[in-house]
């Protein structure tokens, strides 16, 4: 478990996946033209990946989200299987923000490291154009997810060092470039959902190709003014979650 969570104790993990089980429960705003809805969850779900990394933060969205399903079935658009939603989101962002993950093998002579976000993406991708109305639409991922994979690249370049920075505007920054990023691999992954289950029109997902960003975009600020003073607050009491939480605790002073 150490190997997974780093520094950052179990429990404050444990703790953080109960806090996105509750989230279900607050009260929830449409999603416009599919009839189902958010909830506060959908704001901390990105957190989970920012503030535990990609691996930690996957399990306890995956965690919470599933607890979440039962306490509250009417946000639970998949019923027990809606966190595989969330934990896709929670991975591509915490993969934007602490960096480039995993090692992929390119020969005998050395690893070529991939950020796995994209992986999430190609995936989305690829499960969309497996499904009749995705083939009919063959621009949707190219417009929808477009918007998302330019944060994905722009956040893996500069999140990591604007969250060193610890100025505030840099670290609004770097959490809205990793939530929007992971929001919307995790959109592309429960996009195949809904085509398999629902086979909403193509009219409709005309529509939403370019509303989805848009209520991403809004999402993402949701946990942006959630997670910047989350950061600041904790390390004032000496909890340090984030990329850069492993060198700050190094650099506790001595009791």
């Amino acid at each position: 478990m150490n190997k997974i969570a780093g520094r950052v104790h179990p429990a404050l993990i444990a703790v953080w996946a109960a806090i996105v089980a509750v989230g279900h429960l607050m009260p929830t705003i449409p999603m416009l033209g599919t009839g189902r809805s958010f909830s506060l969850s959908a704001a901390l779900t990105p957190l989970s990946g920012i503030f535990f990394g990609p691996i930690a933060g996957a399990l306890c969205s995956a965690a919470g989200g599933f607890v979440g399903s039962f306490i509250a079935p009417h946000t639970a658009w998949m019923g027990p299987f809606t966190f595989i939603v969330g934990t896709s989101t929670a991975f591509t962002t915490g993969c934007v923000a602490w960096g480039k993950w995993p090692p992929v093998k390119l020969s005998a002579g050395g690893n070529f490291i991939i950020n796995g976000g994209i992986i999430v993406y190609i995936a989305g991708v690829s499960l969309w154009y497996t499904q009749e109305i995705g083939r009919s639409i063959v621009y949707f991922p190219i417009v929808s997810y477009g918007f998302g994979f330019v944060a994905l690249i722009i956040g893996s370049i500069f999140a990591h060092r604007l969250f060193a920075s610890k100025k505030p505007p840099a670290r609004f920054a770097a959490l809205w470039l990793c939530a929007f990023a992971g929001m919307m691999g995790g959109a592309s992954i429960g996009n195949f959902f809904s085509l398999v289950l629902f086979g909403l029109p193509r009219e409709l997902w005309a529509f939403l190709m370019f509303v989805q960003p848009l209520e991403r975009v809004v999402f993402a600020l949701g946990a942006m003014l959630i997670g910047a003073p989350l950061i600041a607050g904790l390390e004032k009491i000496g909890i340090f979650v984030g990329p850069h939480s492993e060198d700050d605790a190094t650099h506790l002073p001595a009791p």
